[in-house]
């Protein structure tokens, strides 16, 4: 299978990466060069101009966008729809508005160029040594990348979730049960690190990692966090937030399903601005930078 690639951010690259070791043949765009020569020093070729694409695709193509959600989105697809014909397929990758993804379904199907919608989970870690993919589309789309989501992800760890937008609404909701999770773990380790016992959170969280109820990656990411940085020094109480939380309160809304650890979860990260030493939300910012390498520490 061959790809073109658009979009090499801390995602992207890893990923490209990892498809190149899995056997995927890459042709790859992005703004900056730097990333482009990486992957191309690992196998990929490089994409110079859109109007390549028919020489590297003289048939039909597919195109694998990991670009930021919104107008950046839509400006390369408009650079990119002349160069494309009926029976190409373009992946949005990206954590993109669910509604933005069936609009652009809608849109592009009235070219007859073929669409899906893929949430991916993982953060970087997981897109160098395996991802879970989130699909929305058609079933025959989704059949026809099978060898592609099997070799960018980790095994079985993809499904199909239904119609375009689907794989972008899943993903979405995830990042909101995201955000009460850390926000439960965070809250736990503050009251931890308040108590009288002087407790090594480190050792703390090994143990909650060895067969409890609550081990997870997450609680593991946590674990590995107090393990390099027992007090959070220099970490930020700022947590950043990128709309995944806040779309998922706004569809519950929408939906009428109430949901107040997500939206409390999503206020605390609103109010942390105003909150320069709070070691709850110094916490939420480490396990970020844990899973995502979002910035964690003080400017």
């Amino acid at each position: 299978m061959k790809i073109a690639y658009f979009g090499l951010g801390k995602m992207g690259k890893n990923m490209v990466l990892r498809l190149l070791e899995q056997g995927i043949e890459v042709v790859a765009w992005n703004r900056s060069p730097e990333p482009v020569a990486e992957v191309v020093n690992a196998g990929a070729s490089a994409l110079a101009n859109f109007d390549d694409l028919s020489k590297f695709f003289p048939e039909q193509k597919i195109i694998w966008l990991m670009l930021p959600a919104g107008k950046v989105t839509d400006q390369i697809l408009a650079e990119i729809k002349p160069f494309l014909q009926s029976g190409d397929l373009i992946i949005d990758g990206g954590n993109a508005f669910y509604k933005d993804s069936m609009r652009r379904a809608q849109e592009l199907s009235q070219q007859g160029i073929h669409f899906l919608d893929i949430g991916v989970s993982g953060g970087p870690g997981g897109a160098r040594t395996g991802a879970s993919m989130m699909v929305g589309g058609k079933r025959a789309d989704y059949e026809r990348i099978l060898p592609l989501l099997q070799a960018a992800c980790a095994p079985t760890a993809y499904g199909y979730m239904g119609q375009a937008g689907a794989g972008h609404f899943v993903k979405m909701v995830h990042n909101g049960i995201e955000y009460g999770m850390m926000q439960a773990i965070a809250e736990g380790a503050a009251v931890l690190e308040k108590s009288a016992f002087q407790l090594d959170l480190a050792e703390v969280f090994r143990v909650y990692t060895k067969r409890t109820v609550i081990d997870s990656r997450l609680v593991a990411w946590a674990q590995e966090g107090f393990a390099e940085n027992p007090g959070l020094e220099n970490i930020s109480s700022t947590i950043n937030h990128t709309g995944e939380g806040e779309w998922t309160i706004q569809a519950a809304k929408e939906l009428g399903v109430e949901v107040p650890i997500i939206e409390q979860s999503f206020q605390v990260r609103v109010d942390s601005a105003r909150e320069p030493e709070n070691f709850r939300n110094k916490v939420v910012s480490m396990l970020r930078n844990k899973f995502g390498h979002h910035k964690a520490t003080k400017e």
